[in-house]
């Protein structure tokens, strides 16, 4: 699992915090159960309840889906199997790359739709201005007027809390900071602050902190490596059969570096972009 999912969902559950409330615009009144009971098990990332029993369902993503509709679907029925009623829905994206993901199915007698959030449509001043320390750290991933400057206000406010909370909340704050290419210039300023960097240098706390930097800029070359594949073979469909259709752009949407690169290679035997993708292609 990758750790911002649980830093977020960490985040996200704080009881009095306001980033909640602000994505999904209700209070959510407590956090239910999420392992759903089915032959195959699927845990949806949270579902809360509202004081009037509504069921509010956010899912988190930093990447982008081509399937993410369908899945939302199968969570929605899910949990209207275990509790008995349909949640709201909102998908959460917070990944550095456009959001390019449908927001909705349509089929034969079928329509099902939900809320999409870019969390940096989200005005993050409020949240840096809030008193709890949960939305000052999320605030890296939304709209911000100047991001470096909140960077250092974030870990101000770090610095200034009580023990407890410090170790917790800079290794959150970092890997956050990863999603927006960020982890090293906030580790950096991090180990400018004295009471900071002795929390990256603790015999038990630095190294897992160091890991979460190292993983982020891991995770962060690999995705780079992965646009560049796609921009490559995408351009090559074009210069081969003249177009690159949009149901093959979707499904290439989600594709490894290692799957790009073998598509591309095939891409000198087929005669048409369907063939490429063999039972995948429309109609197929």
């Amino acid at each position: 699992m990758q750790e911002y999912d649980v830093t977020l969902k960490l985040i996200l559950q704080e009881p009095a915090a306001k980033a909640t409330q602000a994505l999904t615009g209700v209070k959510i009144e407590r956090w239910l159960n999420v392992e759903l009971p089915e032959v195959q098990q699927t845990r949806v990332d949270l579902l809360g309840e509202t004081a009037e029993g509504g069921l509010v369902h956010i899912e988190l993503q930093s990447s982008n889906d081509a399937n993410m509709a369908l899945r939302m679907l199968e969570y929605s029925v899910r949990v209207c199997r275990r509790f008995g009623r349909f949640p709201r829905q909102i998908l959460v994206y917070v990944g550095e790359p456009a959001m390019r993901m449908s927001s909705a199915l349509e089929g034969e007698r079928l329509r099902f739709s939900y809320d999409a959030i870019d969390i940096r449509d989200l005005d993050g001043e409020p949240l840096l201005a809030s008193p709890h320390l949960s939305d000052n750290v999320i605030a890296i991933l939304t709209r911000l007027r100047n991001r470096k400057a909140a960077v250092q206000q974030i870990l101000t406010r770090i610095a200034d809390s009580e023990p407890e909370q410090r170790e917790i909340a800079l290794k959150g704050f970092l890997i956050l900071a990863g999603l927006r290419g960020m982890e090293e210039y906030a580790g950096e300023k991090a180990s400018q602050v004295p009471v900071l960097n002795d929390i990256m240098n603790h015999r038990l706390f630095g190294p897992a902190i160091r890991q979460g930097l190292e993983r982020g800029r891991e995770e962060g070359r690999e995705e780079g490596r992965e646009q560049e594949a796609l921009a490559m073979l995408r351009r090559m469909m074009i210069k081969k059969f003249g177009s690159a259709p949009e149901w093959a752009t979707a499904l290439l949407a989600n594709r490894s570096t290692t799957e790009l690169e073998e598509l591309s290679e095939r891409l000198f035997d087929v005669k048409s972009v369907e063939e490429l993708f063999g039972q995948y292609s429309p109609g197929a």
